[in-house]
């Protein structure tokens, strides 16, 4: 690991693939709610990046994603998208303090043996 954070936004398929592979350690998976379908339907038409036929199909198929949402670490409702923004980068910050993502602290803690041994083993 490089210590650098990769985003994959993928289905619930894919987030369970890597959750088993040798990522799975370090895979942190965040699933993002709408605040309601309707309010996921607006937001697909808003875009206006899709046409009827493929939001339909989209539509057809969230409700199968959203019923995988326990299968993650984290779950936000997107009410806000500041606020849901704010509270993603709170949730990287904090994963990034787990101790099995700080592969230096092993070194640091030695160093500071060293320098109590030095200061109150004499």
């Amino acid at each position: 690991m490089r210590g650098r954070d990769v985003l994959f936004d993928i289905d619930w398929q894919g987030a369970q693939q890597i959750r088993n592979s040798a990522l799975g350690a370090h895979a942190l998976s965040i699933f993002i709610l709408p605040p309601s379908i309707a309010a996921l339907h607006a937001r697909l038409e808003a875009r206006a990046q899709d046409d009827a036929e493929t939001i339909a199909r989209r539509m057809a198929k969230s409700w199968d994603e959203i019923s995988h949402w326990d299968g993650y670490d984290y779950v936000l409702v997107n009410n806000d998208l500041d606020a849901c923004f704010t509270q993603l980068t709170t949730i990287l910050t904090a994963e990034r303090m787990r101790r099995i993502q700080q592969p230096s602290l092993a070194g640091f803690l030695r160093g500071l043996q060293r320098e109590y041994e030095e200061m109150f083993k004499k």
